[in-house]
């Protein structure tokens, strides 16, 4: 398959990056640095040629990579790109250089395990994102905790252990859930089958009993609602944004964050569709108390990562509940929110860093004024704050519009599959509304706290603007914010096809009847009972039929017996 190397690749170059940094000398900071930097462009140059492989008029899986890796447990290295990772792996190849051109300065200890950790965390994202086998995806979901952990615990702030393992443990438990989830789909299928093996799409022609879909998805749900992540499974995320280093907080803000979301629409929802249509609609109330509680949190909070981090609560929310629509425009919305949040919350957070690498502090109360000492930082960051805020003709706006859209129009089929005691989609999505203004308000909030009013510190009066490698970051992440916010049709486009064949698939699977597990179409058809009494009527009259015939056979046998006699 045309462009089939390009996944693996992508995955390969940030790993040997990693090797060769483990080779060089350990006092060599300013060498490793541009080691890392070097290879994390290289992956984002090498990410561009997925976009002229990419044919967005296909919905199938394009750019597919399989080799068997463990025949006993029928496991491939499977790799593949659609509309719905193609964007998100740009995502997270164009974030990595621009993070650690931003930032890695800014590290002063143990510089070269920062890079290669980095360039392991980029690998495992990569792979997550393309991997279209269960296992693989799940390796490299758990090769993805580990640079984290790493990030936080040793290069993070005063409280990073308590932040660090706390973010493991919360991640540890949804994927042993995760786990066990995947280990009863192998083991049903290989049972229906007779082939085992963990490859998703061959995984997918077999539907499981309608209960143990609603338990599976429950399971799945629970390690992704974790990553998202949805109320009240949050309270680690404010913790680990706060203690992370500033490069931390943009990579797990900027495209960590997506995989809960990415995880439903790859994993959970085509494998079990009947699941996700009991709990969507608890998942979408879920989405939305995420979206109210995190705006009026933030509003609370007087340290200014804090107020971002759950700011990342509320934005998330309405990917979730775009999903969780089940409309064409609720998960094309939703994909384009993600992108747009790892763009504008990312840029948040560096804007943080370049305040606290001068004031060496966070706290709201200690800025005021800052426009007059930094005019060109205050420009650009307006940009990346309004553009979080949702204004139209950048890049939040769409996103958001779209999942609310998605939502209103899910009115019509929402009820089939929601109690009737649940809130409506429309009273969702009117609540969800709410969070747009809502979010305007803690983010010019903070703005206006930074940057006017009267320049009461005195530390403030001497703090120098953008420099020439800030300035060059601040640009770039304003002009994709424009950019996005400006041309949404050839990034919706890329969805698009894909968006519609997932709903397709995903419509005519929760069709299937319920039964033990077999394989889609093959179900044992469910009779009325009308037609139950039909077929027992008529084998009873088979059966007297029979009787009769017996009898006259005896008869006849003792008629027969009785002349020979």
């Amino acid at each position: 398959m045309p462009g089939s190397f390009l996944p693996p690749i992508l995955i390969a170059i940030p790993l040997l990056g990693a090797i060769f940094l483990m080779c060089t000398p350990k006092a060599e900071s300013s060498l490793h640095r541009g080691i890392g930097l070097a290879f994390a462009a290289l992956t984002f140059l090498v990410s561009l040629g997925l976009i002229s492989f990419f044919n967005m008029r296909n919905a199938s899986m394009q750019m597919v990579f399989d080799v068997e890796w463990i025949a006993s447990m029928g496991t491939h290295f499977k790799t593949g790109i659609d509309g719905f990772s193609l964007t998100l792996v740009i995502l997270t190849t164009f974030l990595m250089p621009l993070t650690l051109w931003a930032t890695s300065h800014a590290i002063e200890k143990h510089v070269r395990e920062f890079m290669i950790a980095m360039l392991v965390l980029e690998a495992g994202m990569i792979g997550a994102f393309v991997a279209l086998d269960v296992f693989v995806f799940y390796v490299f979901w758990e090769i993805m905790l580990i640079p984290m952990y790493l990030l936080i615990g040793i290069w993070g702030g005063q409280r990073r252990l308590y932040a660090s393992i706390k973010f493991v443990i919360y991640t540890m438990v949804g994927s042993l859930l995760m786990l066990v989830a995947i280990f009863y789909v192998y083991a049903k299928h290989g049972q229906v089958t007779g082939n085992y093996t963990t490859d998703l799409e061959q995984l997918m022609q077999v539907a499981l009993p309608r209960d143990a879909q609603v338990a599976c998805f429950a399971a799945f749900a629970t390690a992704f609602a974790i990553k998202i992540p949805l109320f009240p499974l949050h309270t680690w995320l404010p913790d680990a944004h706060v203690e992370a280093p500033t490069a931390g907080s943009v990579i797990l803000a900027g495209v960590l964050l997506k995989f809960g979301i990415f995880g439903f629409l790859r994993f959970a929802m085509p494998l079990f569709p009947y699941g996700a249509s009991v709990l969507a609609p608890y998942i979408a109330i879920l989405a939305v108390i995420g979206i109210i509680y995190g705006a009026v949190v933030a509003f609370a909070q007087d340290d200014v990562k804090k107020l971002v981090a759950y700011s990342s609560v509320s934005h998330l929310g309405f990917c979730a509940l775009g999903i969780f629509a089940l409309t064409d425009q609720g998960i094309q919305g939703s994909l384009y929110a993600m992108l747009s949040h790892g763009l504008t919350t990312g840029g948040l957070f560096l804007g943080i860093g370049v305040l606290y690498e001068r004031r060496h502090t966070r706290k709201l109360a200690e800025y005021g004024g800052i426009w007059k000492q930094m005019p060109v930082f205050a420009g650009l960051y307006l940009i990346v704050v309004m553009g979080s805020a949702g204004l139209p003709g950048l890049s939040g706006f769409i996103g958001e519009f779209l999942a609310l859209i998605g939502t209103f129009n899910a009115a019509d089929t929402f009820p089939a599959v929601a109690p009737n005691y649940l809130p409506s989609p429309r009273l969702l999505g009117a609540l969800a509304a709410t969070g747009v203004i809502l979010g305007a308000v803690y983010l010019l909030y903070m703005f206006q706290k930074v940057f006017f009013g009267p320049l009461n510190k005195e530390k403030n009066g001497a703090l120098p603007d953008l420099n020439g490698r800030e300035l060059s970051v601040f640009i770039t992440l304003a002009l994709a914010i424009f950019a996005m916010g400006l041309f949404p049709r050839q990034v919706l486009r890329s969805m698009e096809e894909t968006t519609k064949a997932f709903l397709a698939s995903y419509g005519t699977r929760l069709a299937e009847p319920d039964g033990p597990p077999h394989r889609y179409g093959e179900a044992p058809s469910a009779m009325s009972r009308d037609e139950l009494k039909e077929t027992l009527d008529r084998v009873a009259k088979d059966a007297a039929d029979t009787s009769h015939v017996l009898q006259a056979g005896n008869r006849a046998v003792d008629g027969a017996t009785g002349d020979a006699r």
